[in-house]
């Protein structure tokens, strides 16, 4: 049986650019195949737009880098169901599509695509079946991980090619084409991408006060706006660069995902934050530290602590300790035991062992295999 030709992705954009970011990124992946056509269906052009520039948020129809991309509106306008039927994170399908599904020979294929957690039981639960409790229909739910068992990350083919040529004159490049002059040689360069009530004013109060010079990269938004007070400004635009003691801040304009590799490439560290930027952190091979999305019941510092077991894992003890610390004041977790800026001292104490284990650790889930290239397979398999 040859590989599925055509394919259905269904997003909704529920908060920040997570979910979009994720499903663009698969649509991509899974066009590049041979013979592959995709449609990706999004209730929110606007916030696709600030992701691929080429998009036109006006559009109710558009090809966008190889892409069908279309207006989810509702109701959806008859569409003859793919051979592939993707619901990313559970953002439920329109009714009359999936009676087309139900109807339609051979059958599509449905796939609920989860969100990623590295908790045990996604291994148990990953590629299970679930039939439909009112139409004829099976659902699998497909989870990305960071084990065998699991569906693994979305990677270009090339990707970690493309991060090993990244040379020192393509980060100057990168820092005057962003509008700012290069960071001096012996300054640390920290990327910061987070939600609002990140302690990083905090952070640059510790930074502030440093022997060595800091420079914080932060997008423009409310994050940087917050922060720009520390500064004794009012305001925080795109290009704007604001001083303090050893610390700098560049408000960074909102970064194209094309582009977002570069910049974690060209920092000694980068905040990420969601889903998507978490991933690309994890390929960039740099230290990093993930600011996760929040959840009822702090459900979500469970999920931070089951990605730290398995992250920590190689670490020597110290180090471990260190990474753990930081990433538990960062997400504010009840149970941190120092403040951010003496939980940052420790982290960076142990930088070079950070470096190190960042690329190891971009090699074993290398070795897991690559989301896109995984669920096609998987569904070639379902249809037979």
């Amino acid at each position: 049986m040859s590989y599925p030709r055509s394919w259905d992705i269904y997003c909704r954009v529920v908060d920040n650019y997570g979910d979009v970011g994720v499903c663009l990124r698969l649509a991509r992946q899974l066009a590049r195949r041979p013979g592959a056509a995709v449609r990706l269906w999004v209730d929110d052009l606007a916030s696709l737009r600030l992701l691929a520039p080429e998009a036109d948020a006006g559009l109710a129809t558009q090809n966008v880098a190889g892409i069908e991309v279309h207006r989810w509106t509702s109701p959806l306008p008859g569409v003859t169901p793919a051979d592939v039927c993707i619901e990313a994170f559970g953002c439920g399908l329109p009714e009359p599509y999936v009676a087309a599904m139900a109807q339609r020979e051979p059958r599509t294929l449905w796939i609920v695509l989860e969100y990623l957690s590295g908790e045990p039981w996604v291994r148990e639960h990953h590629a299970l079946p679930s039939p439909h409790p009112r139409w004829p229909l099976q659902r699998y739910f497909f989870f990305p991980g960071f084990e065998r068992g699991t569906g693994g990350l979305l990677r270009e083919a090339d990707l970690l090619e493309r991060r090993e040529r990244y040379t020192v004159d393509q980060q100057r490049r990168y820092w005057t084409e962003a509008g700012f002059v290069l960071p001096p040689d012996d300054a640390h360069v920290v990327s910061v991408f987070a939600y609002p009530y990140a302690p990083l004013v905090s952070l640059l109060e510790h930074w502030s006060h440093a022997e060595a010079s800091w420079i914080a990269a932060v997008p423009a938004g409310a994050l940087a706006t917050a922060a720009a007070l520390f500064f004794g400004a009012d305001r925080a635009e795109a290009g704007t660069r604001l001083a303090r003691g050893n610390v700098e801040m560049r408000v960074l304009p909102f970064v194209p995902q094309a582009r977002f590799d570069e910049l974690l490439w060209s920092c000694d560290c980068n905040f990420v934050r969601g889903e998507d930027s978490f991933v690309r952190a994890q390929w960039a091979q740099r230290p990093f530290v993930w600011h996760i999305y929040p959840q009822e019941e702090q459900a979500h510092w469970r999920k931070l602590e089951a990605f730290l077991d398995l992250y920590c894992a190689g670490l020597p003890a110290s180090a471990a300790d260190a990474v753990r610390g930081l990433w538990q004041a960062w997400n504010q977790v009840d149970a941190a035991p120092v403040t951010v800026g003496a939980a940052w001292d420790r982290y960076w104490a142990s930088r070079d062992v950070l470096l190190k284990h960042a690329r190891a650790w971009a090699r074993q889930l290398a070795d897991v295999g690559e989301l896109a290239e995984n669920l096609a397979q998987f569904c070639r398999d379902k249809l037979k």
